[in-house]
């Protein structure tokens, strides 16, 4: 009797998680989130969350401490980074490729030489410059679907649904309606904008800033808007 092998898959898929970053004093932080939680709760609804606590610099017994306060809130919390990974329970381990600098845990600073990067090659530096810095998606982007292009702006011709989301290093170009979550400037881009042709959305986000459904002005729905970020305000206002 014969049988076939089966072949075994293996599979790489990008999800996104919202990065909190606590600052000091941490008291003040953790009221400012309790204000916001009850108008903002299913915005966090089983959305992973990834505590960055390198602006805390906390003892291991403080970092227990922020931990417990975040779960405790009811979210989802699935990975600590900016600490002593030995100070943390393995389910919260820092996630595989995050960046750890050499001797960021150690008041001397690094105890050992990184070894040097190797020189590009000609043909490296052509292949970086031919990557692409916009991306035009000319159909709509519907509801559960999420379209990720860290490289710079993304321009959609059609709608946006309620459930979707945009995630772009540079701005954001929809020439219908936005229903969903759009995310500009995730590459660190302070001067990156949001524009749509008509207003309708769940969540915008520029350079870590946002502003949910409950923030927005209620004469702005359904109006062609732009978002920008001025002075760590991120301001939506009509656009003619």
């Amino acid at each position: 009797m014969s049988s076939s092998r089966v072949s075994l898959r293996l599979l790489g898929r990008s999800y996104l998680a919202f990065v909190l970053a606590p600052e000091a004093p941490f008291s003040d932080w953790l009221a400012e989130l309790d204000a916001r939680l009850p108008r903002q709760s299913e915005f966090f609804t089983n959305r992973p969350i990834i505590a960055d606590l390198s602006s805390l610099i906390p003892t291991a017994s403080e970092t227990e401490e922020v931990i417990d306060a975040i779960e405790k809130r009811g979210l989802r919390l699935v990975a600590v980074e900016g600490v002593d990974p030995g100070w943390l329970p393995s389910r919260l381990a820092p996630l595989p490729g995050a960046p750890m600098p050499a001797g960021m845990f150690s008041p001397d600073g690094p105890t050992s030489q990184m070894p040097p990067r190797p020189a590009r090659s000609k043909f490296d530096q052509l292949a970086e410059e031919k990557k692409p810095s916009s991306l035009l998606l000319e159909e709509p982007l519907r509801s559960g679907q999420s379209l990720i292009f860290p490289q710079g702006d993304v321009t959609i011709i059609g709608s946006v649904a309620s459930g979707a989301e945009i995630i772009a290093g540079g701005s954001i170009h929809v020439y219908g309606t936005l229903r969903g979550r759009a995310f500009a400037g995730t590459s660190g881009n302070p001067k990156a904008r949001i524009f749509c042709n008509r207003f309708d959305a769940e969540l915008l986000v520029i350079d870590g800033l946002y502003k949910t459904a409950d923030d927005f002005e209620p004469e702005l729905l359904g109006a062609q808007i732009q978002a920008h970020l001025d002075r760590d305000v991120l301001n939506i206002e009509a656009f003619h």
